[in-house]
């Protein structure tokens, strides 16, 4: 494989990476390790490794096709195709209106918003108007790699916060702590949470075809199956690191004190911040803060494009002629998407409990689908659709069939403790 030709096969895996290492990482890997120290490291670890295959699938269907998953899905029938579409608007408002809550305290701890104090949600308004002028301009290359140099010093600076910590070691822990029960309803709850974006939802595998056949088109390059798979594989790798790192920093600097996890999004940032500056040291602060704030920036706006672009596809398949090729659909998609986004935003943020509840609903909303999307994608890497070349494995396809048993298995597990 020559660096040149990945070269030009590179930025769909990194943009998988920008997308997961937003709320999955920032807020429910360091929340886990917070409160429940490292009891739920096992459940990152298998939902990596188990979910795994249908994110590669969905590369892996459009380095051998040139198209997206999405029309794949198509393919299968076109019920399958609704039921996507489906699923798309059932949870795209809630699951953007979580990623841009997060963001918009992550940008209110670096930027002095103190004229607009008087107004609710500000900083959430001015995000998604930046979002939208950037994104219906048609400026999203500029800011995808402005994403990936803030998304290299957000990992150097985790890594160097993660070893930090361990050479530092854990708190004491108060006299008066006692571990939480971590498989009680509320523990169970909040892994079903955990592991519903970690390292994301899988319904946005479709997302990661998309990019790579837009990639296509910007370079000219039609990489290899060995390119294209390298591409998501270094993109998948870094965020499964990452998310054990905010695991980490958690456990270590929060589990066991008397700090308590904060509920509004703006302190729960803000502590996220402290945790890296009490290993690195205060001079670190505004480069730590404006790291993240840019990876959660790149993480909504590519929540934004990522939908956008999935409605715009799939209204072009099921209602257009296929060769259209306006944008007006993807302009309508966005807008709405932020109206409705910001709707569910401002019903939740005066809430008690609003900041973790939203997450919540929006991580267990796509943990319960995901079974759904899996088989889709296991199905489209077979020799009907594919062809031999291009088959997975016989361990990436037994994988498959066991990460399948899992969503399912646990899905049901969730759905009969919501309703016993």
């Amino acid at each position: 494989m020559k660096l040149s030709n990945f070269i030009k096969t590179l930025g769909p895996g990194i943009l998988f990476a920008s997308t997961a290492i937003g709320v999955s990482h920032l807020v429910q890997s360091t929340r886990a390790g917070a409160v429940y120290g490292f009891e739920f490291v096992w459940a990152i670890a298998i939902a990596n490794l188990l979910k795994y295959p249908f994110f590669e699938f969905a590369s892996r269907y459009a380095s051998a096709t040139g198209t997206s998953i999405i029309e794949g899905y198509q393919r299968i029938g076109k019920w399958m195709l609704w039921l996507y579409f489906l699923i798309t608007l059932t949870s795209m408002f809630f699951v953007t209106a979580a990623v841009v809550f997060v963001t918009s305290g992550f940008l209110e701890n670096i930027i002095n918003l103190s004229i607009l104090s008087d107004y609710p949600l500000a900083s959430t308004s001015l995000l998604f108007l930046i979002c939208l002028a950037i994104l219906i301009s048609g400026k999203f290359n500029l800011l995808d790699s402005l994403t990936k140099i803030i998304g290299i010093i957000l990992l150097i600076s985790t890594l160097i916060a993660f070893v930090l910590t361990l050479v530092k070691g854990s708190v004491i822990p108060a006299e008066n702590f006692n571990a939480p029960d971590a498989y009680n309803v509320v523990g169970i709850s909040f892994l079903i949470a955990l592991m519903g974006w970690m390292p994301t939802a899988v319904d946005l595998s479709a997302w990661t075809s998309l990019w790579t056949v837009e990639r296509i088109k910007q370079t000219g390059y039609k990489p290899s199956l060995k390119e294209t798979l390298a591409d998501f594989n270094l993109g998948y790798i870094l965020s499964a690191l990452l998310a054990f790192c905010f695991l980490t920093l958690g456990a270590y600097l929060v589990y066991g004190s008397e700090k308590s996890i904060p509920e509004g999004s703006v302190p729960f940032s803000k502590m996220v911040i402290e945790l890296y500056t009490s290993s690195i040291g205060e001079w670190s602060f505004f480069l730590i803060a404006a790291a993240a704030c840019s990876i959660m920036f790149g993480t909504a706006i590519t929540v934004l494009d990522g939908y956008s672009r999935s409605i715009e596809k799939c209204t072009k398949l099921l209602f257009l002629e296929k060769n259209n090729s306006t944008n007006t659909i993807y302009t309508i998609s966005l807008l709405l998407l932020s109206i409705g986004a910001f709707a569910i935003i401002y019903y939740f943020h005066d809430k008690p409990k609003g900041f973790k509840g939203l997450i919540d609903l929006a991580t267990s909303i796509s943990f319960l689908i995901a079974p759904i999307i899996a088989v889709a994608n296991h199905k489209l890497v077979s020799k009907k659709f594919v062809g031999t070349a291009f088959v997975p494995k016989m361990w990436l396809h037994l994988l498959s069939i066991l990460g399948i048993v899992f969503l399912l298995g646990f899905s049901l597990f969730y759905t009969y403790n919501c309703w016993k």
